[in-house]
């Protein structure tokens, strides 16, 4: 009887492995049916086959060049608790014992390679006030050191150091750059690394969107938290601005990137090489909006002008006689628009220098001289 029920076990077992053997060979068939090759195979126009070639050609050569920064900071915590204004808790939960008092705070970012000798080009915002700055390269970590970095045009300048065989970018003229070209960015959006996105140049020489008017060009090339300081580069492999930020509503990418034009970006890179930091001319004011009804008070016809807001003290501007509600209209008898055109005339002028400052003053203008000092 038992010989009988394992000869049948081993019957309904043989049947059951046909049986999945024949699915097998029945779903295999069926992929197989999907094996045939598209229709519309190499049917493409040949320029959309050279553009996708192109853009693959741009990713191996700077796979290599493009780097990932991730940076951290230990900073201290603040406990804020009605808890801790009775002296029970407060005795209780002190910091250092029963709580931590510090924390590390981490962040990430792109920089791409200059020189063969490890000079990297990145953001200012991206390894400002960090306690330690890694960089990443052919999954290789490498501690780096800031060479120099600036605030106003958000630029820095970092060093690694390693066999002096990195592969830097090549530089673009970022001044060629027309409305409509192909634009590639690579970076590490949200800690993905060496992520490439295409789009195109959407504008150039966007001033509006940075406080001391320093132009950007636009992109639609998706840029998002993680790119900053990357490569914004041509059609021709070549890198024409750094990446810099995003307009957004939701902190995603909108299609409204902003990058610095890499020719003002080399020449900050050089002065950051030399003297770790962007001399600049400083006149020692801060400037108010001008308003049209501001502006007719002062017996103004325009807005046009700086409106000095404070003079700070012992300043180039406070030894010059300037004052609070004096309007600055010209410079060495160069028209002055808004708070911008200042800003540019006084940051590029030589320390040392004397201007002639042309001020609206109790409804005329009055000249001032102003000995030009190096911004603390």
């Amino acid at each position: 009887m038992k010989k009988t029920i394992l000869y049948r076990g081993s019957i309904l077992m043989l049947i059951s492995v046909v049986l999945l053997l024949s699915f097998v060979t029945a779903n295999g068939s069926f992929l197989d049916e999907t094996g045939r090759s598209s229709p519309l195979k190499n049917k493409a126009d040949k320029a959309v086959y050279e553009l996708q070639n192109a853009v693959q050609q741009i990713y191996e050569l700077y796979k290599d060049s493009v780097v990932y920064i991730s940076t951290e900071k230990t900073v201290k915590l603040r406990y804020y608790h009605p808890f801790f204004n009775d002296p029970f808790f407060r005795d209780f939960f002190k910091p250092g014992q029963n709580m931590p008092d510090t924390m590390k705070q981490k962040g990430l970012g792109t920089g791409f390679i200059i020189s063969s000798d490890g000079y990297i080009c990145t953001n200012h915002h991206v390894i400002a006030n960090m306690d330690s700055v890694t960089v990443k390269v052919r999954n290789r970590e490498y501690n780096a050191k800031i060479i120099g970095s600036d605030a106003l045009t958000d630029i820095a300048l970092l060093k690694i150091d390693g066999d002096n065989n990195f592969q830097p970018v090549y530089f673009g003229n970022s001044d060629m750059v027309k409305i409509g070209s192909m634009a590639i960015a690579i970076g590490n959006p949200f800690g993905l690394e060496r992520t490439i996105t295409t789009g195109i140049v959407s504008a150039t020489g966007r001033d509006e969107v940075d406080p001391m008017g320093n132009a950007h060009i636009q992109t639609d090339a998706s840029i998002n938290p993680g790119n900053s300081g990357g490569p914004l580069i041509n059609i021709d492999g070549e890198v024409i601005g750094v990446n810099r930020m995003i307009y957004s509503q939701t902190g995603g990418n909108m299609g409204i990137g902003f990058a610095i034009p890499i020719n003002k970006a080399k020449e900050m890179l050089v002065q950051l090489k030399t003297h770790g930091k962007i001399p600049r001319g400083y006149l020692g004011v801060e400037i108010s909006p001008l308003t049209d009804d501001f502006a007719k008070q002062l017996g103004l016809s325009s807005n046009e002008g700086a409106l000095v807001g404070s003079v700070l003290p012992k300043s180039p501007a406070h030894n010059a006689g300037l004052k609070i509600e004096d309007v600055v209209i010209k410079i060495d008898n160069e028209k002055i628009k808004d708070h911008r055109d200042l800003f540019n005339i006084i940051s590029k002028t030589p320390i040392g220098k004397t201007l002639k400052l042309t001020v609206w003053r109790q409804k005329s203008e009055k000249n001032f001289w102003v000995t030009i000092k190096e911004r603390p």
